[in-house]
């Protein structure tokens, strides 16, 4: 996952390098924006926030994710920016 912090268009969506593109309005201060991005990932997938773990990547823009439940089709599909904006913050 790659994080854009203080974004005005929050959402989940698209790729960079390879990763997801997940963009909160929240700064990157005191851990704001991972939390917010955590929270974003989860509504994408439909999940509750519990079931997204951050891995690696704490005070990163790169972030490894265990997202517990993801169906493989729906990761695709954010991939390919097919979903619109979460509105997560």
């Amino acid at each position: 996952m790659w994080v854009r912090p203080g974004s005005a268009r929050p959402g989940v969506g698209g790729e960079r390098n390879g990763a997801l593109v997940v963009r909160v309005s929240a700064r990157a201060v005191d851990g704001q924006a991972t939390e917010a991005a955590l929270a974003a990932v989860a509504a994408a997938f439909g999940l509750r926030r519990r079931a997204v773990t951050l891995v690696v990547g704490a005070t990163s823009r790169t972030k490894i994710l265990e997202v517990e439940g993801a169906e493989p089709a729906a990761l695709t599909r954010l991939l390919t920016g097919a979903a619109g904006p979460t509105g997560g913050t």
